[in-house]
């Protein structure tokens, strides 16, 4: 069993950054930060697996930028060049293994306002 805990969110203006962190309580060899808005359903954002496999939704490629620092068992999303519909809570969701078997663990998340 995982326990994750988000941080880093806050209100930033249009243009800003902010970065997002998700410390488990173990090591997940997948992560994925997603993100939702009242009323909509949750969407995926960015995920990692291992150390250097990363993917991005089309509307954040070269604004996000997810990493990993395995020692800590801490995930990042670096947010860049924020935008008003980049306002949401956002979830991160470690992904393990067993016996073939994959288990989503989530975060309770983390809002973060864009305001312009």
């Amino acid at each position: 069993q995982l326990r994750l805990v988000e941080s880093g969110g806050g209100t930033v203006e249009v243009g800003g950054s902010l970065t997002l962190s998700c410390t488990a309580s173990g090591r997940a060899p997948a992560t994925n930060w997603y993100r939702q808005t009242p009323g909509n359903e949750r969407d995926f954002v960015a995920g990692i697996i291992g150390y250097s496999g990363t993917n991005y939704a089309d509307s954040v490629k070269g604004r996000f930028s997810i990493s990993r620092d395995d020692p800590t068992n801490t995930v990042y999303l670096q947010m860049n060049n924020l935008k008003p519909e980049d306002s949401a809570t956002y979830y991160c969701d470690a992904v393990t293994s067993t016996d073939g078997r994959y288990k989503h663990y989530w975060g309770q998340g983390t809002h973060v306002p864009v305001s312009s």
